[in-house]
């Protein structure tokens, strides 16, 4: 069985972002780490192919620096990858689906697809749903139960209020995985080293009839969230304190 993975280059989440005019933030001195939601993709795939045979392949598109999330990914197992390189620090969603596309073709299609149920950094969550429309394959987003039986799949996800729904999908097909899904495997080091000596297939933007000046979504601009205020102390008995929330909510924050 040949599984790709669509695994994103972020921000680590914890990092301290500082804007660089008005449309990129200053990356230098920041660190990069794989899409936390992808890693529940790789892991699954990786899982499968363990017991299943085949072979993980991690389609990237981003900067030059992608290398070292690239790399990561294969520590967990993966056995090859394709870095389609950008020059801009956002690529739209429907370029990038475009460009896994477009290499998914030229490299063979696989018989599943793992993307994460959304990037943490944009949070677009629109890039899966594209990749899936154009190659005309199913889709379930926010997996976090996959079981394969032949040639269909069994997932589950949740869709609010604690009810979970089941579906069926015939393979191939484009599987959002999310938290619970699995447990992500801390790499080995004797792994993280096998993993320097995977090909890594590079290829540019370009090379795929792609020009990120084409993308139907641009940023306009970039805004620091502002600071929070210090906390205020609500004193009196319970009723006194709910009378005094109440009208903070709505004289002096509006939200009510």
């Amino acid at each position: 069985m040949k599984i790709c993975v669509c695994v994103k280059h972020v921000p680590d989440t914890a990092a301290t972002i500082k804007l660089a005019g008005d449309t990129a933030f200053d990356d230098a001195d920041v660190k990069f780490i794989s899409n936390p939601y992808d890693e529940f993709g790789i892991e699954e795939a990786v899982s499968i192919v363990e017991k299943e045979g085949g072979e993980v392949v991690i389609v990237t598109i981003g900067k030059e620096a992608a290398t070292s999330t690239i790399r990561s990914a294969m520590a967990m197992g993966a056995h090859r990858a394709i870095h389609v390189k950008t020059d801009g620090q956002f690529l739209d969603s429907t370029l990038t689906a475009r460009a896994l596309k477009a290499v998914m073709e030229e490299d063979g299609l696989p018989d599943l697809i793992f993307t994460g149920k959304g990037s943490v950094d944009t949070e677009s969550f629109q890039t899966q749903y594209r990749l899936a429309k154009s190659l005309g394959l199913p889709i379930v987003n926010e997996v976090s139960t996959l079981t394969l039986e032949g040639q269909k799949a069994i997932a589950q996800r949740e869709i609010g209020g604690g009810e979970k729904q089941v579906l069926e999908l015939g393979l191939p097909c484009v599987i959002g995985a999310t938290k619970g899904l699995n447990e992500p495997r801390y790499p080995k080091f004797p792994d993280i080293m096998k993993a320097k000596k995977k090909e890594i297939k590079e290829m540019a933007l370009s090379e795929l009839g792609i020009n990120e000046a084409d993308a139907k979504v641009t940023m306009e601009k970039m805004e620091a969230v502002p600071e929070r205020s210090g906390a205020k102390m609500i004193e009196g008995s319970v009723d006194d304190q709910v009378t005094e929330l109440v009208r903070i909510l709505k004289e002096e924050e509006k939200v009510i």
